[in-house]
């Protein structure tokens, strides 16, 4: 399939970029000098982060190609600890910059593939935080959670609209070298908010999340979970997940490293599921640094028995398994992801090239294959730009499909 991103939609993206970036550069100046008064914040912090993207998808489904251009506002406050009481707030705003050619599951474009980004305002995280118990830090409101490589919990920070939790929760490093986390989550703020539509924008949830993370040293460490998850509106996806996760580092000289994660877990129906199944997650991955380049090979399955698969529908998706995002729900056949890596960087631009082969777990015909590239390069503390390109090849499973984004982040604050 040959990527056809017309010239005036390239144009546009970058014209629109460069006045993003020219606007906050201003800004940024004259934030300076407020924060230089005295008193200024200095009681809390205080956020502003603007995150404009470009995204482009040619899907051999749909006669038309997806065009979006999208801008999030995010403004965020911290206040200091009070009597061992603090609070947090973070505000979004999400809005489409010019014509909305592209379906954002709430826009009505059917006739074009999705970009899941749908426009509007939300309160992204309001939470009280609690300090009083020695070691342990308590939260209560609408909160971000994100455990280990977000593969089971996280919060899709890669869309525009994040992926919060209505909970209660809780750190504790009482133990030496280690922290245990748990909440209780109420609610799933989805990606596909605020806004009620299909897919739902959140998940009514009664789920109980449990992680426990030991360093033995600062390259050796383990982490041991259970997940039950009850998801009163996808009673499909309610699952409970018991794992532990190994991962260590060896320097074999000052500039030369090998890396290893091993992971495994066991999932089973739980709460209103009417499937009863039982499935098996494995992880292998091993990683050679060497002059500045590291190279990765991986290899990820997620059982399924041809009804029910392991799933993962908390998880950061997007970071797995490709992404073009054609495996975000885990097919009934089970998935095996053999995958390959190279990262570099090259005058300060991060570089990295990915690729995936897609095999069905319970075996047959391939899935497909794709390969990822991404290069992010940051200018300051404040500013990066990101280009990123996915091609998914497909075989037996989906389509062919090809993605590609520009993207450029400005923050400030204290």
């Amino acid at each position: 399939m040959k990527l056809t991103v017309s010239s005036p939609w390239i144009l546009f993206s970058l014209m629109a970029l460069t006045f993003t970036t020219s606007v906050l550069s201003s800004q940024a100046s004259a934030a300076d000098q407020e924060q230089s008064k005295p008193g200024l914040n200095s009681d809390g912090k205080l956020s502003l982060n603007f995150r404009y993207r470009y995204e482009f998808v040619d899907q051999d489904s749909f006669t038309k190609d997806a065009h979006a251009s999208i801008l999030r506002t995010r403004l965020a406050y911290r206040s200091p600890y009070s009597a061992n009481f603090g609070f947090l707030i973070e505000l979004d705003a999400v809005r489409s910059i010019g014509n909305d050619l592209y379906n954002s599951t709430r826009n009505g474009n059917t006739n074009r593939p999705v970009v899941a980004d749908p426009e509007g305002n939300e309160v992204n995280q309001a939470l009280v935080l609690y300090r009083g118990i020695e070691n342990t830090v308590i939260r209560a409101g609408r909160q971000r959670i994100t455990l280990d490589n977000h593969r089971f919990i996280g919060d899709v920070g890669w869309r525009q609209n994040d992926q919060t939790y209505d909970s209660l929760s809780l750190t504790n490093k009482s133990l030496q070298d280690t922290i245990i986390e748990y909440a209780y989550i109420d609610k799933v703020n989805r990606v596909f908010g605020p806004d009620g539509g299909t897919p739902a924008a959140d998940f009514q949830s009664n789920s109980h999340v449990l992680n426990v993370k030991h360093e033995w040293s600062p390259n050796w460490g383990a982490s041991a979970y259970a997940y039950l998850l009850d998801l009163e509106d996808s009673p499909l996806l309610s699952n409970k997940t018991f794992g532990i996760r190994l991962h260590g580092r060896t320097a074999v000289s000052d500039r030369t490293s090998i890396s290893y994660t091993v992971e495994y877990a066991h999932q089973q129906n739980y709460g209103d599921n009417p499937n009863n199944y039982s499935a098996d997650y494995f992880l292998l991955e091993g990683a050679l640094t060497a002059a500045g380049i590291t190279g990765k090979l991986g290899y990820e399955v997620l059982e399924g028995n041809s009804v029910q698969a392991f799933q993962t529908p908390l998880g950061t998706l997007h970071a797995f398994q490709g992404w073009a995002d054609k495996f975000l729900t885990t097919p009934a056949d089970g998935i095996e992801d053999l995958y390959l890596s190279v990262a570099t960087k090259i005058r300060g631009a991060n570089i990295s090239l990915i690729y995936h082969h897609f095999s069905r777990e319970v075996g047959g015909p391939i899935y497909g294959i794709e390969w990822d590239l991404m290069i992010k390069k940051p200018f300051s503390e404040r500013y990066s730009i990101v280009f990123k390109y996915a091609d998914f090849d497909a075989r037996s499973f989906a389509t062919d499909t090809e993605k590609l984004w520009i993207m450029a982040t400005a923050k400030f604050g204290n």
